[in-house]
């Protein structure tokens, strides 16, 4: 339906207990490409969910479309019981700011500081103050551990300070979900593991809902509470990080696990 003829303000889907994220009847297409193939699956709040799958099998198109970046061709998407599309601008834009990703490559403005970085979107977006946003993107840092980085500028760190700079813009926003793409990807192997193991200390001790893409199986084994596999725009298995990483049922996940693990 285009939005143009939504009603306004757009009713809320009813919300099933303890779910965050719904998709209903995704589908995207790409030309002829069919990425995603009406897709239904849902987050509860709380919960990591890890995507896994061969490349082209729709994961990053899932993280974009609750995004914005993208619109499904048809299908609903729900969070938190508002719909994000279809729906109007003005809701997608509130619906937005309840979620924040992480991008394979990092995304920081070159022209700021990593403290501007960090608190240029909640004061411009949620109508923070500039000294809480500071104040609490100074806490992030420290978190992350870049205290001292505060003045630096992205050129002037590292690929692993630089994304460790980006996951604290996104918790800086205070989301509900945070999506992870592939962070990892653009990182020399040495910076991995510490990136990984921040992300590890960020699930265990938040009740951030996580929604992540990654072919780092030993860190969705860790993280995950369940684990989808994908395939040609699909789920053909879901299930917890044990059962999905040592008694697969379907063929084709066995098959995937072999060639990365």
């Amino acid at each position: 339906m285009p939005t143009d003829t939504l009603p306004h303000p757009e009713k809320s889907p009813e919300r099933r207990s303890g779910e965050l994220i719904r998709l209903e009847g995704v589908t995207k297409r790409f030309g002829d490409n069919t990425v995603l193939d009406h897709l239904d699956f849902s987050v509860d709040a709380g919960r990591h969910v890890t995507l896994i799958g061969p490349s082209g099998s729709g994961k990053t198109t899932i993280l974009r479309l609750l995004m914005t970046l993208l619109k499904p061709d048809e299908g609903t998407i729900t969070v938190d019981g508002q719909l994000l599309h279809p729906a109007g601008e003005k809701q997608r834009r509130e619906v937005r700011k309840r979620i924040g990703m992480v991008f394979q490559q990092f995304n920081l403005f070159p022209n700021m500081s990593v403290l501007r970085n960090i608190t240029e979107a909640p004061v411009t977006v949620l109508g923070m103050s500039r000294d809480e946003a500071v104040e609490r993107a100074r806490g992030l840092l420290e978190m992350v551990g870049l205290a001292d980085k505060c003045d630096a500028r992205p050129a002037q760190l590292s690929g692993g300070q630089q994304q460790r700079v980006a996951i604290a813009r996104a918790l800086a926003m205070r989301p509900k979900v945070l999506l992870l793409d592939e962070v990892t990807s653009a990182l020399d192997p040495e910076l991995v593991a510490g990136v990984l193991d921040l992300l590890r200390d960020i699930a265990r001790s938040t009740d951030i809902t996580m929604l992540c893409v990654t072919h780092e199986m030993n860190f969705a084994r860790d993280i995950s509470d369940q684990v989808l596999m994908f395939d040609s725009g699909r789920v053909i298995e879901a299930g917890p990080p044990e059962k999905i990483f040592s008694e697969p049922e379907h063929n084709r996940t066995r098959e995937f696990l072999s060639a990365v693990l």
